[in-house]
């Protein structure tokens, strides 16, 4: 439902300050840990929640986030486990918004139609799908627009102004700005070159800009949030960093395994919850 996202961003809006958005591999290291850590995000300060749909060969990520996502599917994870995952999570909490995060190939395995029917009637809100590109929106985007999932759009620094009329055209929910070039995990991004971006995206769409890729500290968090003038912040390859971390020796959960997912999102939320926006002066 784009409404969540939206009534999401109105309240942070209303708050004063950026958003923390996190982004977890649905099954990593099981369904059972990827669901005890996904219902504590909130808690700890995460705002929205990006799951990642696990897949064989997933072209933009680092290595953090592809082993995640191979742990997940040795773990027996696939597309219905996901949207499983969602319904059980959504039994406890109505208001966090959930987006799926990944490539096509699982969704167009599954079958489009019916995986937006089931998406919708498992709660999920939104959907990230990095290797469609605008001129393919026939294939996925405006179906799922008129399904009522937002379709978020990521925007990079090599996107003129050329081309960001087409990334913008069918985009909705919030447009992820991609703050380096590269995999994920591979760099920290520099505040004043994000601050740019996000003012000439701002230029063309009243979307609020989500911004990630390289944010793994609160330091970074708050930079991101109150020098750049993001509307979120988005945390991956940390997160995934600390999950991976907490595990035994055969890459099974630990006992901390969900407490040092939390303890993160909750140091990274007080970095983003601590930084003076424009808004709220």
């Amino acid at each position: 439902m784009t409404a969540r996202i939206d009534q999401r961003f109105a309240d942070l809006a209303r708050e004063g300050r950026a958003g923390l958005v996190t982004f977890i591999m649905a099954g990593d290291p099981d369904y059972s840990t990827s669901l005890a850590i996904a219902k504590a995000l909130p808690g700890a300060g995460a705002d929205i929640i990006e799951l990642g749909m696990p897949f064989t060969d997933p072209m933009a990520d680092g290595p953090a986030i592809q082993a995640a996502g191979l742990r997940a599917l040795k773990a027996g994870q696939n597309m219905l486990k996901t949207l499983e995952l969602v319904r059980d999570f959504r039994k406890t909490d109505s208001a966090t918004p959930i987006v799926l995060m990944g490539y096509y190939n699982p969704i167009y395995v599954y079958g489009v139609e019916k995986f937006l029917k089931d998406a919708n009637a498992a709660g999920v809100d939104g959907l990230i799908v990095v290797d469609l590109p605008p001129e393919e929106d026939e294939e996925l985007c405006i179906p799922a627009m008129q399904s009522g999932l937002a379709f978020i759009r990521l925007a990079t620094p090599t996107t003129d102004d050329k081309r960001l009329p087409a990334v913008l055209k069918n985009t909705s929910g919030f447009v992820y700005y991609v703050s380096i070039t590269g995999i994920t995990g591979a760099a920290t991004p520099e505040t004043s070159k994000v601050s740019g971006a996000v003012a000439r995206i701002k230029r063309h769409t009243k979307l609020p800009i989500a911004v990630g890729f390289g944010v793994r500290t609160a330091e970074h968090a708050r930079g991101i949030a109150e020098g750049a003038g993001a509307d979120a912040v988005v945390v991956g390859s940390a997160l995934v960093d600390a999950v991976r971390g907490s595990l035994d020796k055969d890459g099974r959960a630990s006992a901390h395994t969900v407490q040092a997912a939390t303890a993160l999102v909750s140091t990274l939320a007080s970095g983003v919850k601590s930084a003076r926006r424009m808004a709220a002066e």
